[in-house]
């Protein structure tokens, strides 16, 4: 998996994505377009944890972070490892998830859970907690990493078990495999510093959903509905589909975590490696859609569902439209070119982003089992009948993530280099028509921020000022 290895977490004075003042940012880009785009200014063009200069300050974390911090109400929400336990009863690799006091870094509280023991497959080893938070109010909402969909108090246990979930000692608990949990084990008991679960739902027993490295989503609300991709996958051959059924995309109830709708559009057998792309939604041309990229290489436009859906029913997700990313990569029997570095499908594993009605995706063949080829593309999304179609593309190096639009009319990708998975491209263009005026090298996740890339590989944060250059050209 690819995610930045940080130890520490750290908050930089005048950072207005983290500073004092500065608007939340309670959920991974903007609500709910995915823009990554900051309005915040006056930001330092240099910060260093080892002098100080800049910071505000420093909070340890695990020794592998894959997760994007959220803000929101005084806090600070981040999911890593256990390789720093902050708790004596915590041993071992575990799954975490932290919550800061925003202005200080003072720890607040934590969900700590066991790693799924079946297969190393479901849950890599010190990948920790990979999911991006979703906060809205007092409740928190995340998929952890096994596999399970939690909404979770922000005040944690430190105002009591608020329930209806109640189970949080036996969910933190590590079972050995063929054990009976409610026999000959010790079960740990939840202290003020434990999270305190709302409620949870199971994908892998609730939705039939087979998880691969890790289970990884940031989850969309609309209305009291939660959207959120599934991370289904290959198994641990990396050549077979266990759960062909298995839905890419579903819908929950957020008051109670009751499965809602899945989508039924077969996504799950042709998925090249795993859904790991979370959703995004607009309104054009007066209609809101749920946009989705799903492991197949396929991008899909929905209908959200009723505020009211049917009762005692898992309703389907109506599709729109749906875009052929790669029309001519295979599109059967996929896993026979798995390994196969010139020709095989190919998956999308970053978030779609809209801006001006127009789908900005990125994808291509799998960084470690398909062939070096991917695109960032531009879809003008239609605003009646019809499927969206391609105003331009480019050609960029094996897998790409995608930052969006920066406000005067550039988009920002990154994908990784050969030399190392935790070093990236980065390529800024014309939103218009793909042009690239500038390029530079920096870390995972960019994020604009008043005429600058702003990134930390490792913790290093690298800033880029791109050239401003008037130019206009047809496309």
């Amino acid at each position: 998996m690819i995610g930045s290895c940080l130890k520490w977490f750290t908050a930089m004075a005048g950072l207005g994505i983290l500073s004092l003042g500065a608007a939340d940012a309670p959920q991974f880009g903007t609500a709910w377009s995915r823009n990554m785009v900051s309005p915040e200014r006056d930001l330092p063009g240099f910060f260093s944890p080892e002098t100080g200069t800049n910071v505000l300050w420093s909070a340890p974390l695990g020794t592998e972070t894959h997760s994007t911090p959220v803000i929101s109400g005084g806090r600070i929400y981040i999911g890593t490892n256990n390789g720093n336990p902050r708790d004596p009863k915590h041993e071992g690799d575990r799954g975490v998830f932290m919550c800061f006091e925003e202005k200080s870094g003072r720890f607040l509280w934590q969900m700590v859970v066991p790693k799924r023991e079946e297969d190393i497959y479901f849950d890599w080893p010190n990948s920790g907690m990979s999911s991006t938070a979703t906060v809205e109010g007092d409740r928190v909402y995340l998929v952890d990493s096994r596999g399970q969909v939690v909404c979770l108090d922000v005040e944690g246990m430190a105002n009591g078990n608020d329930g209806p979930f109640r189970e949080e000692g036996e969910y933190m608990t590590r079972i050995p495999p063929g054990t009976d949990p409610k026999q000959g084990v010790q079960q740990l008991q939840p202290g003020p510093t434990d999270a305190d679960i709302i409620w949870k739902f199971d994908l892998t027993t609730g939705a039939g959903i087979w998880s691969h490295d890790a289970a990884h989503s940031s989850i969309l609300i609309r209305g009291n509905h939660l959207y959120l991709n599934t991370a289904t996958g290959v198994d641990n051959t990396h050549r077979k589909i266990r759960t062909p059924e298995a839905p890419a995309l579903v819908v929950l109830d957020k008051r109670t975590g009751k499965l809602l709708a899945r989508d039924f559009e077969g996504v799950a057998p042709n998925t090249f490696h795993s859904n790991w792309a979370p959703p995004a939604l607009a309104t054009v041309g007066g209609r809101e859609l749920v946009f989705f990229c799903g492991g197949n290489g396929m991008v899909y436009a929905f209908q959200p569902i009723a505020p009211v859906p049917e009762p005692d029913q898992v309703a389907r997700l109506s599709k729109v439209w749906q875009f052929d990313f790669d029309p001519g990569a295979p599109k059967t029997n996929v896993h026979r070119y798995t390994s196969n570095r010139k020709e095989s499908p190919s998956n999308i594993y970053g978030m779609p982003v809209i801006h001006d009605n127009r789908l900005y995706v990125a994808g291509g063949g799998d960084i470690w089992w398909g062939k070096h080829e991917a695109w960032l593309k531009c879809l003008q999304v239609p605003k009646a009948g019809g499927a969206a179609q391609t105003m331009w593309f480019g050609n960029t190096s094996s897998k790409n993530t995608l930052c969006p639009r920066p406000p005067f009319g550039r988009i920002c990708s990154s994908s990784p280099t050969a030399a190392a998975s935790s070093i990236v491209s980065m390529s800024c263009l014309e939103s218009h028509c793909g042009r690239i005026p500038s390029r530079g090298t920096s870390g995972l996740r960019p994020t604009w921020l008043t005429g600058r890339y702003i990134s930390a590989p490792g913790g290093a944060l690298s800033t880029f000022f791109p050239r401003r250059i008037n130019l206009r050209i047809r496309c």
